[in-house]
């Protein structure tokens, strides 16, 4: 068994009778050889991890550049003001995404979900639920699940599909891990997981001096925001018009097809831009000091 593709999901769904966390489930036991409760036991440690991370988040760290730090606390001030034009959930998690995304930039613990650079969108969108233990369960086996068909089928990494291939894996991650604890159908979530990745397509990587900081951390937020618009357009009974796996594959091919200024090498893009060149000589000329 294998986790290629989201079809091979939903029929094993289908004979087997399960839910989709469920056939993740099955494939970790296969995979690491380990009982459903030694499964079980490392995801709830991941998923502590990112609980970890979120409480030590202060606001009071900046990066060694000096271009991050203190944005997501900036955040949650402004929501606790009742200024937020949001409100409620969704500034929330845009708050949750700022601070995770930061924790990574300022070197501090994070859960890779699917990367580094992309750590604060999943952990963003379930944080500030109220969850029980199997809803946890659902959510991150089913994140895994989708995570490793992209991975199989497209690429997870900036270097190789830019950025859409980071955030717009870790939206699509979230997304249905939304719709699997909301729960939806195997379909919904191959629908909410086709609408955030096309809704990323063509993201490039143009991290400023090469660092996974500007413009990543605020990229964050919108892969969340973005799952979870996805989510409940699913939720509604919208559809995707192209099948998931093929979303899937356009994604890869657009990275394959992506220049290579566009793919983390911080050539182009924002990278390219008079202040992005003028931090990255300052970093430089920092560094000979």
């Amino acid at each position: 068994m294998a986790l290629n593709s989201m079809r091979e999901i939903f029929d094993q769904m289908r004979e087997q009778h399960l839910a989709f966390w469920e056939v993740v489930l099955a494939y970790d036991m296969d995979e690491r050889q380990v009982s459903p409760e030694g499964s079980k036991a490392k995801m709830l440690l991941t998923w502590q991890a990112m609980r970890d991370a979120a409480d030590a988040y202060t606001g009071q760290r900046s990066s060694l550049s000096g271009l991050v730090g203190g944005d997501g606390m900036k955040m949650r001030q402004y929501n606790l003001r009742g200024e937020s034009m949001l409100g409620g959930y969704v500034s929330a998690v845009i708050a949750e995404a700022l601070s995770m995304a930061e924790s990574n930039a300022c070197m501090r613990r994070i859960v890779a979900a699917p990367t580094a650079g992309a750590c604060g969108v999943l952990p963003a969108v379930l944080l500030p639920l109220d969850l029980t233990q199997h809803q946890i369960l659902q959510a991150l086996y089913t994140a895994s699940g989708i995570g490793a068909v992209i991975a199989s089928r497209a690429s997870i990494a900036g270097a190789e599909g830019g950025c859409q291939a980071e955030i717009g894996t870790a939206s699509a991650m979230a997304a249905g891990a939304l719709v699997a604890i909301r729960g939806g159908s195997g379909e919904q979530i191959g629908h909410a997981v086709a609408m955030a990745l096309k809704n990323l397509m063509g993201l490039v990587c143009d991290p400023v001096a090469g660092l996974v900081e500007v413009p990543c951390v605020k990229r964050n937020v919108i892969g969340a925001v973005n799952a979870v618009s996805a989510a409940d357009m699913a939720m509604a009974g919208i559809q995707s018009r192209i099948p998931v796996d093929e979303v899937i594959e356009a994604m890869g091919q657009v990275g394959r097809r992506m220049p290579v200024e566009f793919r983390e090498t911080a050539l182009g893009g924002l990278a390219n831009t008079p202040t992005g060149r003028a931090v990255k000589e300052r970093m430089q000329a920092a560094r000979k000091r």
